[in-house]
């Protein structure tokens, strides 16, 4: 009978994944999602390094040994790289700053030939940097997302966060994984790397495919009015115009940066006001001029939800649920239902 080592299992499942992100199909969208590659790539080397960890531990190929660190280095890069592209004014990364996120493979590639044992060491620092590099941003909370539509901020900043934490439980197995080669000469090393490691690629992978989602479309370029905004009050009274009078909110790819172009305004001074004055952050503010006209719709209108879901600027029916449910603490066919009852 033919032995399928669990690594691989997990490896068709990523690959699946990679295929199912890669080709943008949401079932609840009108448009296709932009990729953002980063992510694409973390899910493949997932995939990859699990398919080394099948070769390793399910038909003792050790050769493959040479190989493994230096993949598992390129995996924390490729997330930073993935939070980059959701949370920079500017997307683009130039040629010698990619190459900079290079330089942890090529010091384990130099490890490789000189000091081995020195990998135990620097892999999981370069896990630890890398998540503590991503959570550093998301100190300021969904804002920090400021090149994704307010509609998909909860979920990507979630999945980021998650991913994070992800590559700190990384490196804590690697030294657990290292010191039980030490002491017991790797006794629970399958264990801990067929259920540790292999749960942490698939975690990683599934936070990639969903912050991958995030990425909201290009800007086209276009003249902002500039408002005289000295303090937090004149700020919200220039955003609320801005949302009730030209109802910029029904963009279903607005998000903080073209929100800030279109009002004249920084970016972090919108945060900031909104934050201080409603305690909430910019994307449930927006979020609820949405679900405020969709109130409007369902009661004085005969429109199907998912017609109305798509007036209001949302794209997909879980996040128009869940931030209708935030708001009015019921789903939209119920608040329709009531309204109708009462009348």
């Amino acid at each position: 009978m033919l032995f399928i080592p669990l690594p691989f299992v997990v490896a068709i499942l990523l690959l699946t994944l990679f295929a199912v992100v890669a080709k943008g199909s949401d079932q609840t969208s009108l448009r296709e999602v932009p990729r953002n590659l980063p992510f694409l790539a973390l899910i493949l080397i997932s995939a990859f390094q699990s398919f080394l960890g099948g070769l390793r531990w399910g038909y003792g190929i050790d050769t493959v040994i040479y190989v493994m660190p230096v993949t598992a280095a390129l995996i924390p890069p490729l997330a930073y790289l993935g939070v980059r592209r959701l949370t920079r004014k500017s997307a683009e990364i130039s040629l010698w700053r990619m190459g900079l996120h290079v330089l942890p493979a090529v010091a384990v590639v130099l490890l490789m030939a000189t000091s081995r044992y020195a990998i135990d060491v620097v892999l999981p620092l370069i896990f630890i940097g890398y998540a503590i590099a991503i959570l550093l941003p998301m100190r300021a909370g969904t804002d920090a997302l400021r090149m994704t539509s307010f509609e998909s901020t909860s979920p990507v900043f979630r999945a980021l966060v998650f991913a994070a934490f992800t590559l700190l439980l990384s490196a804590l197995l690697d030294i657990f994984v290292a010191l039980d080669f030490a002491w017991t000469q790797g006794r629970h090393a399958i264990a801990l790397i067929t259920f540790g490691n292999l749960a942490a690629l698939v975690i990683l992978s599934i936070a990639g495919a969903v912050a991958s989602r995030g990425r909201s479309f290009p800007d086209i370029a276009e003249p902002a009015p500039q408002f005289d905004t000295t303090g937090d009050k004149d700020t919200l009274a220039a955003i609320e115009s801005l949302l009730e009078a030209k109802r910029v909110y029904r963009d279903p790819d607005l998000n903080l940066d073209r929100l800030a172009r279109k009002a004249g305004i920084p970016a972090r001074q919108i945060s900031a006001a909104i934050n201080r004055a409603t305690a909430k952050n910019v994307s449930q503010y927006v979020n609820e001029f949405r679900v405020a006209e969709a109130c409007s719709l369902l009661e004085g209108t005969k429109k199907p939800v998912t017609d109305i879901m798509f007036d209001v600027g949302f794209q997909t029916k879980s996040n128009f649920n869940r931030e209708f449910r935030r708001v009015t603490d019921m789903t939209p066919v119920q608040w329709r239902e009531r309204k109708q009852n009462s009348a």
